[in-house]
């Protein structure tokens, strides 16, 4: 009788043990039980949000749970990717992980969050076109003509961006640095006034995303000189690329992806991971990101860890060598 009870406890003991990891697996095997939310930092309508609301979309269908877009706009995304940092690792609060919010936390002397420690990468979403743009009465057609503009009178070509830190600036000072030009920075709230400003004549040039200026390029209002990527945009096919127009290893692509809290278990990772890459690879999402010169992704999170490694210390450089600080 001892021993028969004695064989019961153990066995107890032991299956006792065993019930967290039987409950784990059986809630990451019925992941997602519920519905999903992405948290965007960006305001309705932006590219970003459109992007976020593609996957969004195309997910809930191939989750068979509704993924909730949810704004929370401010700090280049940072407010957005502090409050996912803080959530609870289900998989059940993601966040649309934009370049502006890597190159923020390297300006940023006191960021609100470690993005390589609080975030969990999901993968990479799309990429997005930047353009290098000139007004038609600069009498600039060319690169070289504005790197010998620029050379001719320093610091007096002037160019926009909306902000420290923002790609448009990441973009011009990079452009500076490669072609040994001194030019000023003039900072905006948005690419809606850059544009204007731009085809006003009160700047000299600007590098943005290309669905902010594709329509003013068409109509003659701007002159578009170069792709800042390695390879010319589906958007505009007849735009050479920076290295076609002489400066090579030149791609300040913008781009999109998803991460969530860190901790989050891999196989949810991997099962939002595959979700991701079938929303943005649907024709219709294909069609729509082209529209906003995007390119859909290979979403992966082994690859977007490393790339945004990579990035963070490509940015990092970047920014040591223009003295940026935030």
């Amino acid at each position: 009788m001892v021993i028969a009870r004695r064989h019961f406890l153990q066995l107890a003991t032991s299956a006792a043990g065993l019930l967290p990891l039987t409950g784990i697996a059986t809630a990451e095997d019925a992941y997602p039980s519920h519905p999903i939310r992405l948290i965007v930092g960006f305001t309705p309508g932006a590219a970003s949000d459109i992007a976020a609301r593609l996957f969004a979309k195309g997910a809930s269908g191939i989750l068979g749970q509704p993924v909730i877009v949810e704004n929370k706009p401010g700090a280049a995304g940072s407010i957005a990717g502090q409050y996912v940092a803080h959530a609870a690792n289900d998989g059940y609060t993601l966040f649309l992980f934009a370049l502006s919010t890597l190159t923020n936390e390297i300006v940023n002397p006191t960021p609100s969050f470690d993005v390589s420690k609080d975030l969990a990468p999901i993968g990479l979403l799309a990429t997005g076109t930047i353009v290098l743009a000139v007004n038609p009465a600069s009498h600039v057609h060319r690169v070289a003509e504005l790197v010998a503009l620029a050379k001719s009178k320093p610091g007096e070509v002037l160019y926009g961006s909306t902000g420290v830190g923002s790609i448009p600036q990441l973009a011009a000072e990079m452009f500076a640095q490669r072609a040994g030009v001194k030019l000023t920075h003039v900072p905006y709230p948005g690419s809606p006034q850059i544009t204007g400003d731009l085809i006003a004549g009160h700047i000299t040039m600007s590098f943005n995303m290309a669905s902010a200026m594709i329509g003013q390029i068409e109509a003659g209002q701007l002159s578009a000189l170069a792709i800042a990527a390695d390879k010319r945009a589906g958007a505009l096919p007849g735009v050479p690329t920076m290295a076609e127009a002489g400066i090579p290893d030149f791609d300040t692509s913008l781009w999109l992806g998803l991460a969530a809290p860190a901790g989050t278990p891999r196989p949810v990772l991997e099962k939002l991971a595959n979700a991701a890459r079938q929303a943005v690879h649907s024709p219709d999402a294909l069609e729509i990101l082209h529209k906003q010169g995007y390119e859909a992704n290979d979403a992966d999170p082994d690859k977007f860890a490393a790339f945004i490694h990579s990035e963070f210390e490509r940015w990092s450089g970047v920014m040591r060598a223009a003295g940026m600080k935030s």
